[in-house]
């Protein structure tokens, strides 16, 4: 697998790329770390730059940021958060499966939930701004359609009437997942604000 031309086919023209994706042989491994460790050190190492180096500007003309220390462990904690939040999210939707009449194939679960997070990686660049971070909400708003032309395109072989209600509920899942390692990555922050700069700016 060619990775640019995986991004750019996913993001362009996701419905023509998930035909490709679907019987394209795969690993569960292979997927974690040719693809989705790569993209998603793009959103960690620029949280990384973002935090400690440009910081977030402040009322009363201040600028904070994080110290080196500091925001090297929040962005590592992110980078194992984004691959945590994929692995778990293709096993739940690898059990979730019979439910809706579907094959439980790992290797199918992990190509959704993987390719479906590319917008948000990929987006993870506007951390460079931290408040510019606001855009990769909003590509994550894209990944869940992709997500979607994924399941419908038969990644899981799932009955036409029952696509629908099989990606809401593996919505639901990548939400709470994501919710919860935010609000872990949070007290991380937070943990962190004792190091926090100051910056008076001129």
């Amino acid at each position: 697998m060619n990775l640019v031309p995986r991004v750019q086919g996913i993001l362009l023209k996701p419905k023509e790329e998930w035909v490709k994706i679907k019987d394209e042989p795969a690993t569960v491994s292979g997927l974690i770390t040719s693809y989705a460790a790569l993209l998603a050190a793009v959103p960690a190492i620029a949280q990384f730059i973002g935090f400690s180096l440009i910081g977030i500007k402040l009322p009363y003309a201040n600028v904070f940021r994080l110290g080196l220390g500091t925001s090297l462990v929040r962005a590592v904690v992110s980078y194992v958060f984004a691959l945590a939040t994929v692995y778990v999210a293709a096993l739940v939707i690898k059990i979730l499966a019979p439910n809706f009449s579907s094959n439980p194939d790992m290797v199918a679960a992990t190509k959704l939930a993987v390719y479906s997070m590319t917008p948000a990686w990929i987006a993870g660049v506007f951390y460079l701004i931290p408040a510019l971070g606001i855009l990769v909400i909003l590509a994550s708003l894209y990944g869940i359609y992709i997500l979607y032309l994924g399941f419908d395109a038969g990644l899981m072989n799932t009955p036409k009437e029952k696509v629908l209600s099989y990606f809401l509920v593996s919505v639901i899942v990548f939400i709470v997942l994501l919710v919860i390692f935010g609000i872990l990555l949070g007290a991380i922050f937070m943990a962190g604000v004792g190091t926090v700069r100051t910056v008076p700016v001129l």
